[in-house]
C-alpha cells in the first residue's frame, strides 16, 4: 500500500508540459527519426554499392 501512496504522490507532485511544448516535443522526436531514417538508408545503399564493386 505504501508503494501506491508514493506513486500517486509522486503523479501529484509532477508538472507535465502544456499541449504546446508536447507539440513541439512530439515533432522534434519525428524530424530526428526521419532525419536518422534517411541517413541510414543512404549509408546502406552506399554500403550495398560498394560491396557490389568487388563482389
Amino acid at each position: 500500500m505504501k508503494f501506491y501512496k508514493s506513486v500517486i504522490q509522486t503523479m501529484k507532485d509532477t508538472t507535465w508540459p502544456d499541449r504546446k511544448k508536447a507539440g513541439l516535443g512530439i515533432k522534434a522526436v519525428v524530424m530526428t527519426s526521419i532525419l536518422f531514417a534517411i541517413f541510414f538508408a543512404v549509408v546502406d545503399y552506399v554500403v550495398q554499392v560498394i560491396l557490389k564493386l568487388f563482389v
